[in-house]
This record gives C-alpha cells, structure tokens and sequence, in this order.
C-alpha cells in the first residue's frame, strides 16, 4: 500500500507544486480574473516597505557599531520589493490591463512608465524623495484608471 501510495504521490505531487508556483504569480493567460484594486494595494504596501527599508538602512549607517549583517538584509528587502513593485506595474498593469485603445492610454502609459523609473531609483539610492514620488504616482495612477 505505501508503494502505491509513493507511486501516485510521485506523480501527482509535481503537477500541484507546477500549479501552486504558476498561482503564486497573476499569469498572463487571459483569464479575466483581475483584481485592479488589490493591485493598487499592494503597491502600496511596497512603497511602505521600500520606506521602512530604507529608514533603517540609513539609521544603521549612521551607528558605529554598524551591524553589517542587517544593514545588507535592510538593503536586499529594499530591493525585492521595488522589484515587486515593477513586477505589479509592467506585468499587470502594462501588459495585462492597460489596452492600447483605452481612454488616456498615454498618460496612463506615462505614470507607469515614472513608476517604474521611481522604483529603479529607490533601488539605488536611500533618497526618501523616491518614495514620496511613487505614493504620488500610484494616487495619480489610480485616479486616472479607475476614472467612470
């Protein structure tokens, strides 16, 4: 019994682990299953997080007893969610939501566009003017976008 149970378990188990992994991130079959709103949220939280990484980064900078272990893991978290946060922006929105033909198709295109430039300097840098610019730009966006 446990041999047949490995059996079916061997088979079975790498195709849930595929469709776990391929639900971990929105796919780009056209599904229809958006949720624009949520989207906006969690770039939101992004942009928290990118702030929150880099206050502490430049509070560990400032510490002579610098911990360098920390100040590494501040700036990595940093950059995954600013990664997170261009992933959001050009997979989502641009590829998937954003139709050539829509209403302001180009200032919306400009916004995500800016978007992505603020997250790729927010990686750079510690400049907290980053993350003011892209809270801006996701209201700008959102209000743009979700307009009736």
């Amino acid at each position: 019994m446990s041999r047949h149970l490995t059996r079916v378990l061997s088979l079975v188990l790498p195709g849930i682990l595929l469709l776990v992994s391929l639900a971990a991130a929105h796919c780009e079959i056209p599904c229809g299953i958006y949720d624009d709103q949520m989207r906006i949220e969690m770039l939101r939280e992004h942009i928290t997080t990118i702030e929150k990484s880099m206050n502490q980064v430049i509070l560990l900078e400032k510490d002579a007893n610098r911990k360098t272990n920390q100040l590494t893991r501040w700036v990595m978290n940093k950059e995954q969610h600013a990664d997170e946060l261009q992933e959001i922006v050009s997979q989502y929105f641009m590829t998937q939501r954003l139709k050539p033909d829509a209403k302001d198709y180009a200032s919306k295109l400009q916004l995500l566009h800016e978007m992505l430039l603020a997250g790729m300097k927010s990686k750079q840098t510690t400049d907290l003017g980053q993350v003011k610019r892209l809270r801006e730009l996701v209201d700008l966006f959102e209000k743009a976008y979700f307009v009736k």
